[in-house]
């Protein structure tokens, strides 16, 4: 594929890094105040900015029919709008594919113990300092995943932002007998990376709106 990179941040290098080891071409750098018609001609956008700029982009991307992954979070209220304005796109709060397979064993978990009395759940989640919102998008998705899954009971929330932590995310079912606790733990960004390629790989020449799970879902066969 002809791959255009919106926002050549730390992570637009990593996804190059990435495209470029699985074969792709980089057919285009977009970065702060470089025209997006520049990915004219790209199979595939991976979009990483910012979510002030990223509704834009996507809009942009739309208007000129090119698919795209949506790396950026903190514009997810606005997805009604952008219905009908684009043809392709994957959007998600953690591409990690490794957190996508976490997501499905913490449901499968919470789907075991909606039968089982005694426990109470948490949910834990740990960042590099810089990194502002609290919960993560991540662990939230963890909990919603869990409510889908049937547990109905009370789930403790708690975030820590400290040094420079990729990311951590711990669900645990505790009672007076003991504890359950399922981990995962990022060593680096290179798992978001790999995912938004994945993801950019499975879109092209399909048409719709799909959140990052939903193709992680369908390729595992879970769908």
């Amino acid at each position: 594929m002809k791959v255009a990179i919106v926002g050549y941040g730390k992570m637009g290098r990593m996804v190059e890094q990435w495209a470029m080891s699985a074969g792709h071409d980089i057919g285009a750098r977009i970065d702060k105040d470089d025209p997006i018609e520049g990915a004219i001609g790209c199979d595939v956008a991976i979009e990483f900015t910012e979510p002030t700029v990223a509704f834009n982009n996507i809009l942009a991307l739309g208007a000129l029919g090119i698919p795209t992954v949506v790396g950026t979070t903190g514009w997810h209220a606005r997805l009604p709008e952008i219905e009908g304005k684009v043809e392709a796109l994957v959007y998600g709060t953690n591409f990690s594919i490794g957190v996508n397979v976490f997501n499905e064993m913490v449901a499968a978990a919470a789907r075991f113990m909606t039968g089982v009395s005694g426990y109470e759940a948490y949910c834990w989640e740990a960042h590099h300092s810089q990194k502002k919102d609290a919960p993560s998008g991540t662990a939230n998705t963890l909990v919603e995943r869990m409510r889908g899954a049937g547990y109905t009971g009370p789930i403790d929330m708690a975030s820590t932002r400290a040094g420079m932590i990729p990311g951590i995310h711990e669900v645990g079912f505790d009672s007076a007998a003991d504890t359950i606790t399922l981990r995962h733990t990022a060593r680096s960004r290179d798992g978001f990376a790999q995912g938004a390629v994945f993801a950019a790989e499975w879109i092209v020449g399909k048409q719709g709106i799909f959140e990052f799970g939903q193709v992680m879902r369908t390729s595992l066969g879970l769908n």
